[in-house]
């Protein structure tokens, strides 16, 4: 099976790649905007027809879409999650591969739930952000293009590679100016969010399952249970030997600049609370993942003590 991978240097492209390698039967190919791409093709400024000579070319089966950006304004989250997406749906239809595509969504694009519940595919999507707009967007563009197609809705990725700037990332950098530093008290804001993480290696499981399977619609991959973002931190002090206390600042949300992972502030000026997720989800969000199990066989392995396990060592290294 040849499969043509889009994104293979991001957080979750870097361990499908690992994933679909791992398959003997797997021929991959990987194109991207990094030198150390098989192919270089930037697709948010890349036609649709240069798209379409190399697929062409290279007659793929699959094509893996984990290409995207999380951060920037309106205007880059469009070109980069929407214009992109356009460009490789365009390129599939002009071309004569029929190639399968396995597109990555994300949770951001339900927005906001009610406390207590799990979503499912057929929730109506209400994104919060510009981030669950752009994706949702590229959803669409996925679902209406008359191509074999399947989009994966990732809630909360974690595990080893985790961004430093992601809330879980912050989180570790944050505990490990505060053992460096010898600080017995670490204040954070932000704490009362609740999450469904799932580890990226889970996803590239399931991105490997979408490729050999005749799925088609939305999936959500999930561990199917919300935690505190509180709760996430007392896992990580445990596994990091932090001894120190813990307080969560209590304030009002601000905006995103000032969140989650401030060591020890003076008394004077304390650092206000924020929502550390800019995905416009509220402060709850929990995976339906029945159907990931039902038309993939799917379901997640690896626990969230062992995804901050991976990730506090990334962090430790830097100590």
């Amino acid at each position: 099976m040849r499969v043509l991978l889009i994104g293979a240097n991001g957080f979750i492209g870097r361990f499908v790649a690992d994933r679909l390698l791992a398959d003997p039967a797997v021929q991959l190919t990987a194109l991207g905007r990094g030198d150390d791409a098989d192919v270089r093709f930037d697709l948010a400024t890349g036609s649709p027809g240069a798209l379409t000579r190399f697929l062409d070319a290279v007659h793929p089966g699959v094509v893996v879409n984990c290409a995207g950006a999380t951060r920037g304004g309106a205007r880059d989250l469009t070109r980069h999650n929407t214009v992109a997406v356009a460009t490789v749906c365009e390129a599939l239809r002009r071309s004569g591969c029929g190639a399968r595509l396995v597109q990555i969504g994300c949770g951001s694009e339900y927005g906001p739930s009610q406390p207590g519940s799990s979503t499912a595919e057929d929730a109506v999507p209400r994104p919060g952000g510009p981030y669950g707009v752009s994706k949702l967007a590229a959803t669409e563009l996925v679902l209406g293009s008359g191509l074999d197609a399947v989009v994966l809705r990732v809630f909360s990725p974690a595990g080893p590679g985790t961004p430093a700037g992601s809330p879980l990332g912050r989180l570790a950098e944050a505990m490990r100016r505060a053992m460096q530093s010898g600080d017995g008290e670490l204040k954070l804001g932000g704490l009362g969010v609740q999450r469904d993480f799932v580890d990226v290696r889970d996803v590239a499981r399931a991105v490997h399952a979408a490729s050999l399977s005749a799925a088609q619609g939305v999936i959500n991959i999930g561990s199917g249970r919300a935690v505190r973002l509180r709760d996430a931190a007392a896992v990580l002090a445990r596994v990091a030997g932090y001894g120190g206390a813990l307080h969560e600042l209590d304030a009002p949300p601000v905006p995103l600049r000032s969140a989650i992972g401030h060591p020890r502030a003076d008394s004077e000026h304390p650092v206000p609370a924020a929502y550390p997720y800019p995905d416009g989800c509220g402060s709850w969000q929990q995976a339906d993942v029945r159907t990931a199990r039902d038309r993939l066989g799917w379901r997640p392995r690896i626990n969230l003590e062992e995804s901050l396990a991976d990730i506090w060592m990334e962090a430790a290294c830097r100590i």
